[in-house]
């Protein structure tokens, strides 16, 4: 029997703030590796491989040390939530090395409206007005991102959208799996299927990495560890529709990591269409923020 943690929204949003610290360091890691500056550019499923393993020794020493209660997984459900996680990653790995991190990272924030269409058939949710419009908000500044003229439009982008939609789908296993397990067997269970999936798929592609290399590897597993853990723990202390819109730091950050180390800076359509898909995310968690009110006070939706 799991004991609810204490209602702290402080502390959530706290959480939630390092946590989007972060996941935008795992993209930055992830766009040095794919590009030249600390050895040849390593592929993305050989920098996923790297993120499994050293998450999952994150987690093996917690468990070592904390000796926490770990339950038995469902492992059907385990198996498809980490293929999509892990196929989700390589795209979005793969699209940070050739567009900046601010339009992948608001682009990958499609993937709660991707994950409301999947709940649909695999959930059996139902979908009202309020959703469907924020959906379609999210949508066109995707669009916006995607910059569809023949002198702007970037095919890399294409990658991040594929990544939203996978974790879109990841999502609605994952809820599934939260009815059933404790969190922690979660994220350990998840990275320990993560980290045969991806020794497998690495075996195709593998390239001895430099010594920088293993650092950076080493890095996104240590960072994607963290993040996840503050996460999970900042979900048990608030609403999610409390929780969700702080996730949006995240852009945040990797616009500042761009700039600190890329020199780039958000041209007017970045700003634009991250600030159309905040704005369709923002509307789906004050619509799920308010669903939750008493049925004497959802009349006025």
């Amino acid at each position: 029997m799991y004991i609810a943690k204490q209602h702290n929204p402080v502390l959530a949003a706290s959480l939630i703030g390092i946590a989007t610290a972060f996941i935008a360091a795992t993209t930055l890691f992830a766009k040095a590796l794919g590009t030249e500056q600390f050895g040849p550019v390593m592929h993305p499923v050989q920098i996923v491989f790297g993120r499994f393993l050293f998450a999952f020794l994150c987690f093996s020493l917690a468990v070592a040390v904390f000796r926490p209660e770990l339950h038995r997984p469902h492992l059907g459900l385990h198996l498809a939530r980490t293929l999509g996680g892990w196929a989700g990653l390589v795209l979005m790995f793969a699209s940070v090395a050739y567009i900046p991190l601010a339009d992948a990272t608001a682009i990958s924030f499609l993937n709660p409206v991707f994950g409301m269409i999947f709940a649909i058939p695999l959930l059996g949710e139902r979908v009202g007005r309020w959703r469907w419009l924020a959906a379609g908000i999210a949508l066109v500044g995707a669009l916006v991102l995607l910059r569809p003229t023949p002198d702007s439009f970037q095919p890399a982008a294409l990658l991040a959208l594929g990544a939203a939609v996978i974790l879109g789908f990841e999502l609605n296993i994952i809820k599934k799996l939260t009815r059933r397990e404790s969190p922690f067997s979660i994220l350990f269970v998840n990275n320990a299927i993560g980290l045969c999936v991806g020794g497998l798929a690495v075996l195709w592609v593998w390239q001895p990495p430099t010594l920088a290399q293993w650092g950076l590897m080493a890095a996104i597993g240590c960072a994607m560890a963290v993040a996840q853990t503050c996460f999970v723990n900042a979900m048990a202390r608030a609403d999610a529709s409390f929780v969700a819109p702080f996730s949006y730091g995240t852009l945040i950050f990797a616009a500042l990591y761009d700039i600190v180390f890329y020199d780039v800076v958000p041209d007017y359509i970045t700003v634009l269409g991250a600030g159309i898909i905040i704005a369709g995310a923002l509307v789906l968690a004050w619509r799920e923020g308010r669903h939750r009110l008493p049925v004497s006070d959802e009349h006025a939706l």
